[in-house]
């Protein structure tokens, strides 16, 4: 319900005028919308599994993004950025901001002290971060950057859930709880303000003078299975 409003508007202001492909991971490939592309972008819809359970749904992230690169595009010097399709884009988003590692900074912690972060807390978690710990904390739903930077995150975030699975633990906010924790090691190299993925339901703070993409609202009984 999401996704035609996603790839028209990222038609309008993602990258524009750039070689751009975007992979569509779906379970429900026979729904994805005609959207017309221009002359050098493309689109790929890529099968993937449904669950019953939204966590999974976001947990899985990091392993489709490691197969993707490591089977579909190998030896490349390209960027990639991952981003969730329940948002839309209202603004330019371009070269500003290529890094080789790209973190975008939550919209709905930014102001808060780093106390009030919601990271892992339990340390018997590898996505634990212990009180102290930590820069800003960043969007599960926006990053990117250099392939093998995205990489190199994605594999060792999947390879830490994983191993948090088989001890029975799953992450406070699953993926993007991992994500926090490789960022904190391994600190991006270009960290985006909350303009590239603010949240629809929040008044824009006098501080953002543009919205570049953001979470539109939504009933979340009615998009996540196990709500």
């Amino acid at each position: 319900m999401f996704l035609k409003s996603f790839l028209e508007t990222a038609e309008q202001h993602f990258f524009v005028g750039f070689k751009v492909h975007i992979h569509v991971f779906t379970d429900r490939p026979a729904e994805v919308p005609r959207v017309p592309t221009g002359p050098v972008r493309q689109l790929t819809v890529r099968l993937v599994p449904s669950s019953k359970r939204w966590q999974e749904i976001s947990a899985r992230r990091m392993e489709l993004i490691q197969m993707l690169i490591e089977e579909q595009l190998p030896n490349r010097n390209d960027y990639i950025f991952c981003l969730d399709v329940d948002s839309k884009f209202h603004g330019h988003w371009g070269s500003e901001s290529l890094g080789a590692l790209v973190a975008v900074i939550h919209p709905g912690y930014y102001r808060d002290a780093r106390s009030r972060f919601p990271y892992e807390r339990r340390p018997a978690s590898s996505a634990h971060l212990a009180p102290g710990e930590g820069d800003f904390y960043y969007c599960g739903g926006a990053f990117g950057g250099l392939l093998q930077e995205v990489h190199q995150l994605a594999k060792t975030c999947r390879s830490n859930f994983e191993a948090d699975t088989q001890d029975g633990i799953e992450a406070a906010w699953q993926e993007e709880s991992h994500l926090n924790r490789y960022m904190w090691i391994n600190k991006p190299t270009k960290v985006l303000s909350p303009e590239y993925l603010w949240q629809d339901f929040k008044p824009k703070n006098p501080e953002l003078h543009i919205i570049r993409f953001s979470g539109v609202i939504k009933n979340y009984t009615e998009i996540r299975p196990n709500a």
